[in-house]
């Protein structure tokens, strides 16, 4: 996650996202920097408009926040209730039992 708050940072602060603005966020936090990583994040962030995503983003949050407890009330409202043997049912089946 460091490594994107560290482009979004530079995003913020209306810099260039490249690997050396990376790897100094990075550095200035603190954190020591994988080249890998740097290289993979800023070789995915090309051509993203990233104001959009975070548009995106934040439009899509509400949603996906209420997610777990929005999922499980309609599947508790929707579950049929879960009805026993009736009465003679249950006489039958002892019935057969003691024949």
């Amino acid at each position: 996650m460091e490594y994107v708050y560290a482009a979004l940072v530079l995003h913020a602060a209306g810099k260039k996202i490249d690997e050396a603005g990376i790897k100094a966020v990075l550095k200035a936090a603190g954190v020591e920097a994988n080249d890998a990583r740097v290289k993979a994040l800023v070789s995915s962030l090309d051509g993203v408009d990233i104001d959009e995503a975070i548009k995106t983003a934040v439009a899509a949050a509400p949603a996906a926040g209420a997610g777990p407890a929005a999922a499980a009330a309609p599947a508790a409202e929707e579950r049929p209730e879960e009805k026993g043997p009736s009465e003679e049912e249950a006489m039958a089946g002892l019935g057969a039992l003691f024949g």
